[in-house]
């Protein structure tokens, strides 16, 4: 199987890298199993990877890929895209668009649930009261 990453794409991110002062010395690289589907391969291999940024405290875990280096490279990419919205601010937006779409995933309460049908009911009678009487 062929390398999907091209010495051109690894030298472009070690050249970001560079850019954004992080120095692979800085970093604490772990391959840990993955988590999710994939059966027997995702229990045996330990191909996701864990980076940490040690002067940051920024932590990733990339399992995208089958391929080690695939995640690593990944892994990379996404520390560096981390580390330029802390920069420019924009991690604070991020981590609120992410929180918000928790929220809306969250279940609803059995409170809230309830008050939703309780609305219903109240708009359902009042479009009933608009019927003309039977008969007519």
């Amino acid at each position: 199987m062929e390398n999907p990453l091209s010495s051109d794409k690894l030298a472009a991110l070690a050249s970001r890298m560079a850019e954004l002062g992080i120095a692979e010395s800085e970093l604490l690289e772990k391959f840990v199993r993955g988590s999710g589907a994939g059966g027997q391969k995702i229990n045996k291999t330990s191909n996701c990877v864990f980076l940490k940024h040690l002067p940051t405290g920024v932590c990733i875990k990339c399992q995208m890929d089958r391929s080690r280096e695939m995640n690593r490279y990944l892994a990379r990419r996404e520390l560096c895209e981390q580390l330029e919205a802390i920069r420019e601010g924009r991690a604070v937006a991020r981590t609120q668009a992410i929180e918000k779409m928790r929220r809306q995933k969250r279940p609803r309460s059995r409170n809230s649930k309830n008050r939703s049908v309780a609305d219903k009911r109240i708009l359902s009678q009042k479009k009933s009261m608009r019927r003309p009487p039977p008969g007519d």
